[in-house]
């Protein structure tokens, strides 16, 4: 029991030595537990990885967000306010909900995993680069969008900061918009690192659509209410510009789909 890989003891009929001495212990004496036990420390393991997955992805959009605006010399998108409040809600609450996912039905199916194996091994790491990169990149071309549609060309001489200072909060409000959103439809594909959105099952994970909703919901509320969005910095948008902040918000969860279906084919 000692040199074994995992020492397992019958809890019922084994004795204290052999209990004391091995890894594991039956305490029903049937050998199918270890079976189920597998399973769900598996899924346990995976749901882990995803939320672990979907919070650096998350935290990469917003600090390549800040970072590039620096760089560039930009006005900063984002204030402390709207950063904290997407950590605490946008962030938070569809994490919690990945760390409670059902788990994938097949995963028996699949090879045990080498226990010297990295925690981002099989691409979950570049997976976690891409889509921080995608959130963040988006949320900077919301930015510059809501500043030229306004008014405001960056770079531009022969603009005041009147006119900065008055495009800049309809700007600010589309980068808010965006990385919320973003990362609110994204932790719908982490679900599963190679199976599609559909074959998973949307609404399989009750949580995880609540707090979606809940998110969408909450930022409306931060936008519409006057005294949140005094608070906030943001203004409500016209359908044109609500129509580009769905659409940027939605292209992270397409880009990984298609990576997953181009995954599939080639295995």
């Amino acid at each position: 029991l000692k040199y074994a890989d995992i020492g397992v003891a019958m809890g019922i009929t084994g004795t204290d030595v052999a209990k004391g001495a091995s890894d594991m212990i039956l305490t029903d004496d049937n050998f199918t537990t270890i079976v189920h036990a597998i399973e769900e420390g598996r899924n346990i393991y995976n749901n882990i990885r995803k939320a672990v997955i979907f919070l650096l992805s998350c935290n990469l959009g917003e600090v390549i967000s800040i970072f590039i605006s620096i760089l560039l010399n930009w006005p900063v998108p984002l204030i402390a306010t709207q950063i904290l409040w997407v950590n605490l809600i946008t962030d938070s609450l569809p994490a919690i909900s990945l760390g409670i996912d059902p788990g994938d039905k097949d995963v028996m199916k699949q090879k045990p995993r080498n226990p010297k194996e990295s925690f981002f091994a099989q691409g979950a790491g570049v997976r976690a680069c891409i889509g921080g990169v995608l959130i963040g990149i988006l949320t900077l071309v919301a930015f510059y969008y809501g500043l030229y549609e306004h008014g405001y060309v960056i770079g531009s001489a022969m603009l005041s900061e009147e006119v900065l200072e008055t495009a800049l909060p309809y700007a600010r409000t589309m980068a808010f918009l965006v990385l919320a959103a973003s990362q609110l439809f994204y932790s719908l594909s982490m679900r599963s690192f190679t199976k599609s959105i559909f074959k998973v099952g949307l609404f399989s994970n009750l949580y995880l659509v609540g707090s979606i909703i809940v998110g969408i919901l909450l930022q409306l509320l931060v936008i519409t209410v006057p005294f949140l969005a005094k608070a906030f910095e943001v203004h409500n948008l016209n359908l044109r510009e609500w129509g580009i902040v769905i659409a940027f918000s939605l292209a992270p969860l397409v880009v990984n789909e298609i990576i997953k279906f181009f995954m599939r084919k080639k295995n």
